[in-house]
């Protein structure tokens, strides 16, 4: 079983949280296809049925506009009835971006593998790269 883990990272704390769910992925036996949006297909991944998808929160709590969020809005359709994954990185605010992503995903039928995602403040932590880990292990189950 391989389960891809897209993202998208301006500075790198998304990318490195990105990382960890893989390391998550693999401890649990599974494949991990770690990869950035740019190299991401809506169609390839709308065939898999658990997938993460990481970006951090920019401008007023958003997704990153060019290519994150017109990926996510491609795939939003496809989702239903798929296990999912949200992560990211924050530097303002208190993870609402995170909220409304999540509460987004769930509206079009995904289920949640972390309720609230899993979210860290600017550069994620020895406790948040744990999380992402154990996250990433849950997608396995």
């Amino acid at each position: 079983m391989s389960i891809s883990v897209v993202y998208w990272s301006g500075t790198g704390n998304t990318q490195a949280m990105a990382e960890a769910i893989g390391e998550g992925i693999e401890s649990a036996g599974a494949q991990a296809n770690v990869i950035s949006v740019d190299q991401a297909n809506v169609d390839v991944l709308a065939e898999e049925d658990v997938f993460a998808l990481g970006c951090s929160a920019m401008g007023a709590e958003e997704l990153e506009e060019s290519e994150m969020e017109p990926f996510v809005a491609e795939l939003e359709g496809k989702v239903s009835g798929k296990k999912i994954l949200l992560f990211g990185s924050y530097g303002w605010g208190d993870g609402e971006w995170m909220r409304s992503w999540v509460e987004r995903m769930t509206a079009a039928g995904a289920k949640m593998a972390e309720p609230e995602g899993v979210i860290a403040n600017e550069t994620p932590g020895s406790d948040d790269l744990d999380a992402c880990k154990a996250a990433g292990a849950k997608l396995v189950d």
